[in-house]
C-alpha cells in the first residue's frame, strides 16, 4: 500500500508540474533551457566561472552565456564546434578518456589530441585542456589503483607535452610509460600492465617493464 501510495502521489506530482509548465508556455526541453540560462546568471552574479556539459551546447548553445565552458564528455567532434562558437572548452570524450571504460587501452589515451581539426590560434587558445574521469560503477577499494594507473599517465603525457614534442605512434612510448609503470608499483601504486585493454592482470611472470 505505501509503495502504491507513492506512486499515486508521484503520478499527481507530474501531472501539477507538467500543468505549471503549460500555463507558462514551456514543455520539459524549455523548462530544462530556462532552468540552466536562469542557474547561469545565478552563478556570474556570485563572481563564479560556470561549467555546463555539452548537452547544454548541443542543445541550445546559442542561448548561453558567452563565458560557459563546455564540457565535452559525449564524443569526438564537439570541441571544434564549440571553439568555433567563440565558447571555452574542456575536453573529456568518453570513448578515450573515460577510465571506466574498460575497453580502453593507454593507447587511445595517448593520442586523444585535444586539439583535432582546430587549426585556428585564437581558437585553440579557448581549449582549457583535459580532464580523465574515474567514475565508480567498476572499481572499490581493491582495484581503484590498476583502473587509474598507468592509462591516466598516457592522458598526462599528450597534455602536459608541447605539440611537437609528442610521439607520432604509442609504440614509442611503451618502454617510458612501462618504466613509469614499475615505478609506481615499487612505490606501492598497484599500476595495472599495459599489455591488453584497460585494467588487467599481467600475462606472465616476468620483468614488469615488459607488461
Amino acid at each position: 500500500m505505501i509503495g502504491h501510495a507513492s506512486e499515486k502521489e508521484g503520478f499527481y506530482f507530474l501531472k501539477a508540474k507538467s500543468d505549471e509548465l503549460r500555463q507558462h508556455g514551456l514543455d520539459t526541453s524549455g523548462a530544462y533551457q530556462y532552468f540552466v540560462l536562469r542557474a547561469q546568471k545565478i552563478a556570474l552574479s556570485h563572481g563564479y566561472e560556470i561549467i555546463n556539459w555539452e548537452e547544454t551546447f548541443n542543445d541550445f548553445g546559442s542561448k548561453l552565456s558567452r563565458k560557459t565552458v563546455v564540457h565535452n564528455w559525449l564524443g569526438g567532434g564537439v570541441a571544434e564546434k564549440v571553439v568555433a562558437a567563440g565558447l571555452r572548452c574542456i575536453v573529456s570524450n568518453q570513448d578515450k578518456w573515460y577510465l571506466d571504460h574498460l575497453d580502453a587501452p593507454w593507447e587511445g589515451f595517448y593520442m586523444n589530441e585535444p586539439l583535432t581539426n582546430i587549426t585556428n590560434h585564437q581558437q585553440q587558445k579557448l581549449i582549457l585542456g583535459g580532464e580523465v574521469c574515474m567514475w565508480g560503477e567498476h572499481i572499490d577499494a581493491s582495484d581503484i589503483e590498476q583502473t587509474i594507473w598507468p592509462r591516466a599517465a598516457a592522458a598526462a603525457e599528450r597534455l602536459w607535452s608541447a605539440y611537437d614534442n609528442l610521439a607520432k605512434d604509442p609504440s614509442q612510448v611503451f618502454g617510458r610509460l612501462a618504466h613509469f609503470r614499475c615505478l609506481l608499483n615499487q612505490r606501492g601504486v598497484a599500476a595495472a600492465p599495459l599489455v591488453g585493454p584497460g585494467r588487467v592482470a599481467p600475462e606472465e611472470p616476468g620483468s614488469c617493464y615488459k607488461q
